[in-house]
């Protein structure tokens, strides 16, 4: 991946600056007040909830906010909610589901893992990570109502968006998720206290959580604190990523591979890329001005989409991998060596060359050694029959891992399962299918 350059390096005045110019920042408290603290050396935080295995590509967005802000000489807190990831905050499909102590805790040091991948973990501002169990276990019922509770009013807390869409649902809200954003006040004022920390951070949808926290401060210890919050990710037609949606892009490669998040990279629409680039890499503002230009220029090149794929899915999974992935897509279209890509790399890149069963379920093809290729073909959808199988064969357009077959009646041999797997046939150029051995 590109080097990632501070604020000066990138050619902008400040760090809140070069945020804004990226898109990375949606809503925030005072901005005279921000832009000051940020031009010292200011200790900020943001939290991640263990409500699964691993972190998608919304928490990336507050992943790269964190690494731009320790970039400019910022002090971060990774605080992985091992106690509000108990109970979960409020979202607009529903309550959740409440997952078990241990399960918690086993996604909590997953997440810690991962977090760390990100941010810089040692030198003069390191990250510096903390579970809200540890000072949220030990308080008794009363101690949470008598000393944090007491500070919250009912009014303002149904005024918050998210509750107030909750309340006219026909679930309603529970205690327990409408006392999130009390927990979440006290972690604020729990940090301010510890570490000093004057910033919050975190995605718009939590902006009433947030809130909760600057006002807590405000009003037991009398000091102005900041939160700031960065936009929600959507794809082209406005639906948010994320696991509520069904559709997260996780970071865990063996949740979404390498080679999935390379092609949902490269596949972004003309229209988006620009945004992205500017939100998801650390690429200077002149090269994507350039990227810009190409892209409009020559959209049919698609240079920003793949700069796009590169940059993003190296930061997340290394180059070694990304690079398996660029080369496994070329390779199934004959551009590369299909025996040089490992099994589980190929297992992913056949993903969009399965069939669907009669049920819908999709599922390869199968075959055993001996068959024709032609009928293989037909099993795997694509051939209509066997006859145009042998007709296309014949007329030279018929591939076996990448190798031209000439024979009608060529059969597929046990050499030709990569792996002892899959035997790739593909018609043409672009008609690619697969069967998996028996």
């Amino acid at each position: 991946m590109a080097q990632i350059n501070s604020f000066r390096e990138a050619g902008f005045d400040s760090v809140l600056e070069e945020l804004e110019w990226r898109g990375l920042v949606n809503q925030s408290t005072d901005k005279k007040q921000l832009a000051e603290a940020l031009d010292g050396s200011i200790t900020f935080y943001c939290g991640f909830d263990p409500t699964a295995a691993s972190l998608h590509i919304g928490n990336l967005v507050q992943l790269i906010v964190m690494r731009h802000l320790q970039e400019a000489g910022h002090h971060p807190i990774a605080l992985v909610g091992g106690a509000t990831g108990l109970i979960g905050d409020p979202r607009q499909s529903g309550e959740r589901t409440l997952n078990d102590e241990e399960t918690v805790a086993a996604w909590t040091e997953k997440l810690r893992t991962q977090i760390g991948r990100f941010l810089v973990t040692d030198g003069e501002n390191p990250v510096r990570f903390v579970s809200n169990y540890e000072w949220t276990a030990s308080m008794s019922a009363i101690d949470f109502l008598r000393n944090t509770g007491k500070n919250f009013r009912v009014g303002t807390m149904l005024s918050k968006d998210i509750v107030a869409r909750r309340l006219e649902s026909d679930e309603g809200i529970s205690f327990a998720e409408f006392s999130y954003q009390v927990l979440q006040g006290n972690d604020y004022l729990h940090l301010f206290d510890e570490y000093g920390a004057v910033l919050e951070t975190g995605g718009s949808d939590q902006w009433g959580n947030l809130t909760a926290g600057l006002d807590l401060i405000h009003k037991v210890r009398g000091v102005s604190v900041n939160v700031m919050t960065s936009p929600i990710i959507t794809d082209s037609q406005g639906k948010k990523f994320g696991k509520s949606e069904g559709n997260a892009v996780w970071l865990d490669g063996s949740m979404f591979s390498p080679y999935r998040m390379y092609q949902f990279w490269f596949n972004q629409p003309d229209d988006q890329v620009v945004k992205l680039l500017k939100s998801f890499t650390f690429l200077p503002k002149n090269e994507i001005e350039r990227l810009a230009a190409v892209t409009e220029e020559n959209p049919g090149a698609r240079e920003a989409q793949r700069v796009l794929a590169w940059e993003v899915t190296s930061y997340i999974h290394g180059d070694e991998a990304t690079q398996q992935a660029i080369d496994a897509s070329a390779a199934l279209f004959g551009r590369g060596e299909l025996s040089a890509i490992d099994i589980d790399t190929l297992e992913s890149a056949l993903d969009g060359v399965k069939i669907t069963n009669e049920k819908g379920d999709k599922v390869f093809a199968s075959a055993g050694a001996g068959i024709r290729v032609s009928e293989a073909g037909v099993a795997a959808g694509l051939f209509k029959s066997i006859g145009e199988g042998r007709k296309t064969i014949k007329s030279g357009g018929v591939y076996v891992n990448n190798v031209r077959v000439s024979d009608e009646e060529a059969v597929l041999s046990e050499e030709d399962f990569l792996g002892g797997r899959f035997a790739l046939i593909r018609r043409g150029k672009r008609a690619l299918a697969a069967v998996e051995s028996r």
